[in-house]
Parts: C-alpha cells; sequence; structure tokens
C-alpha cells in the first residue's frame, strides 16, 4: 500500500515515554529492539546515543527529514486542537498541560529529525508497513508497537492484527503493544480475541500494568512470549 504524506499526522513520544510505556528494563535495552511504528519518535536516537540497538520501521520514513518536517509544521497545531477538545481523556501528570504536552511532544520530533538522516544512511529507519516485515525469523530479541495495534481498532479489523503481531513474532523473542484501548480511551475489541489465538498458538500471553498512563485507563501492555518444551523463548542475539 503506497502511503501519502498527506495521509500522515506525525506525532512523536519521548525515549522515557517507552521505557513507561513498555516497562522497559536495563536488561531490555540491551537487547536487539525493533520499533513497529514507531513514527518521528525520540526512542530510537537516545537509545542509540546510549549504545543501544534499535530499528524503526514506519511508513514515515519513505520521506525525507525536510519533508516530515514541514508536515509535522502543517499538523501540529491541528493535532494539539483535537487534544484540547478531549482533554478529559487524558491524565495530565507528570505532564501537566496541553501545552506542556506540545512543548514535549515538539522536542522529541526535533531529536528525531535531528538524527534522521544519520539514522536513515545506517539503517536504523527503514521504509516499511506491517504486517510484512523484511527480516529474518528471530532478527531482534524485542518488538515494541506504540499507539498502533488496537488503537485503530475503528479502522484496523481482527485480522490485521493477528496477521501483524504473527509477523512480529516471526522476527522477535518478544512483542509488546501499548495502549490496549481504542481512541476515544475505551478498550479495543480487538484484545480478547488475540490474546486468545496467541495462546492457542502456544505463546505466552500478558497483560501487564505499566508505570505509565496518558490515555485515562491507558495503563498495560500486551506482552506475547513463545513457549516451547515448557519453556519460554527469548531471542537475545
Amino acid at each position: 500500500m503506497a502511503f501519502k504524506l498527506k495521509e500522515i499526522m506525525p506525532w512523536g513520544r519521548t525515549f522515557q515515554e517507552y521505557v513507561g510505556m513498555f516497562a522497559l528494563s536495563e536488561e531490555d535495552l540491551t537487547r536487539p529492539i525493533l520499533g513497529c511504528g514507531d513514527d518521528p519518535a525520540s526512542f530510537n536516537a537516545e537509545l542509540t546515543r546510549r549504545g543501544g540497538t534499535v530499528v524503526s520501521v514506519d511508513p514515515l520514513y519513505a520521506f525525507g527529514a525536510d519533508e516530515i518536517s514541514r508536515r509535522v509544521d502543517e499538523t501540529f497545531d491541528i493535532v494539539m486542537e483535537q487534544i484540547r477538545q478531549n482533554e478529559d481523556e487524558f491524565v495530565w501528570d507528570p505532564i501537566r498541560s496541553v501545552n506542556e504536552l506540545g512543548k514535549v511532544r515538539m522536542a522529541a520530533m526535533q531529536d528525531f529529525l535531528s538524527d534522521y538522516p544519520q539514522g536513515r544512511a545506517d539503517g536504523r529507519y527503514l521504509r516499511g508497513s506491517a504486517p510484512d516485515l523484511n527480516f529474518a525469523d528471530g532478527s531482534f530479541g524485542l518488538a515494541l508497537s506504540s499507539h498502533f495495534l488496537f488503537l485503530y481498532s475503528d479502522h484496523l479489523d481482527g485480522k490485521f492484527h493477528i496477521d501483524t503481531i504473527s509477523e512480529l513474532c516471526r522476527v522477535c523473542g518478544e512483542t509488546r503493544i501499548f495502549p490496549l484501548l481504542q481512541l476515544g480511551a475505551t478498550p479495543s475489541p480487538h484484545v480478547e480475541p488475540v490474546v486468545e489465538h496467541f495462546r492457542a498458538e502456544g505463546y505466552e500471553v500478558m497483560q501487564v500494568r505499566v508505570p505509565y498512563e496518558f490515555q485515562r485507563g491507558g495503563n498495560q501492555m500486551l506482552k506475547i512470549r513463545k513457549v516451547e518444551n515448557g519453556t519460554t523463548r527469548v531471542n537475545s542475539k
């Protein structure tokens, strides 16, 4: 599927938000990580500076830094106005206001944009979209999917979720997905069928409370790991 930049609303989260959303330990951060649908987040830039190994995949990365920067400028006020109109759906702690959120998000996106040209050249930012990932089996230790699966449940059906998560599990030893809510801060109808499917396929599936909540009620992630011969397989290449 061909994506047009005018169809994308770039919105980047910080390294510390990723740590909170996915309950990432210091050990987790030493594993090779795949970010699925990272958008212009600063996680890749910051983890790379810390010496970590991470590849981010997103349709956004078909475009150059100047194009993405212009699109950020075009859409920033639109996104901010949508947040103001739905302010009651969010928890304002530790970010205390819509204006502070704007500063945090813009700083994350500027960090991404500063890192993007070199990261793109290094192969850390790759154009791609779920559910087809051009990696060998077990290429990564950990997959992180932020604000993509489950969030857009009205637009992405159950089959898409299962196909995408299956692909993430193929290339990664463990997959973590956050949040488990859809837009409007209501539970996604796809969570229970996904849990049932992957448990039936022999995976360990857990809903884990995390130390992060911005969408009200959005403080859980889904963790999926393959179990073989009574033990959990965690790829730590």
